[in-house]
């Protein structure tokens, strides 16, 4: 089968070099940045306590600083998610990825979804450029949820919508991002995260509409990449 061709340049510039995990360590940081510097990775990804540690470790590089809120469950209270996000802001996160509240999605209330989506929205407009990317947890929706939250997303004005946090019972698939970027067209990006661990798996993530990959497995990720094109 034919495959788009796809350079080490234009994969790295699709990626977040996620560390999300609890133990996270600060020396884990460290390696986090130093990596995404190698590769001109567009973002890292890490959790609020390490924003300010990661902004340090990335000065006078390209590459972003993302920051997760209301996360793993997306249960925050909508006031404490706008102030999480200005808090971020604050400490120099150039990109928020929120969790939307995925019990009240399933529950049919659309309006206090959009309330909330549009809270971090409202907080991240303080910074000119700053995006926001909102996390649909896609394994436990139904496609009608998925495309609901979607639409919600768009609505709200946010800049891409998520498949996963990761820390569910699933991650990423193209089923879903096929769903989700013909459900958003060109409005917002498509971000696929969760399980994405080898080449083949983000190449199809990015066939089927991703145009950002999270993922820990970065590095492995670029070398199969790297070690295919050698072949070649």
């Amino acid at each position: 089968m034919n495959q788009t061709p796809l350079t080490p340049e234009q994969l790295a510039s699709m990626i977040d070099h996620t560390a999300l995990k609890p133990e996270t360590t600060r020396a884990q940081i460290r390696q986090l940045c130093e990596e995404a510097r190698q590769f001109n990775f567009v973002a890292v990804c890490v959790a609020p306590l390490w924003i300010d540690f990661a902004v340090h470790q990335l000065s006078g590089s390209p590459v972003k600083v993302a920051t997760v809120v209301g996360f793993p469950h997306g249960n925050t209270l909508t006031d404490v998610k706008a102030f999480e996000t200005t808090q971020a802001i604050e400490r120099g996160a150039q990109e928020v990825d929120m969790v939307i509240p995925v019990g009240t999605l399933k529950c049919k209330d659309t309006d206090a979804v959009l309330e909330d989506i549009g809270a971090v929205v409202e907080s991240a407009r303080s910074k000119p450029g700053l995006v926001v990317k909102v996390i649909l947890e896609t394994a436990l929706l139904t496609d009608e949820e998925k495309v609901s939250a979607c639409h919600l997303a768009a609505e709200a004005g946010a800049d891409f919508v998520k498949t996963s946090t990761g820390f569910s019972s699933g991650g990423a698939t193209v089923a879903d991002v096929t769903l989700m970027r013909r459900t958003v067209g060109d409005r917002l990006g498509v971000k696929a995260a969760g399980g994405i661990r080898d080449l083949a798996t983000a190449r199809a993530m990015i066939e089927a509409g991703a145009n950002r990959i999270g993922c820990s497995a970065s590095l492995a990720i670029m070398q199969e990449l790297a070690a295919d094109l050698n072949a070649g």
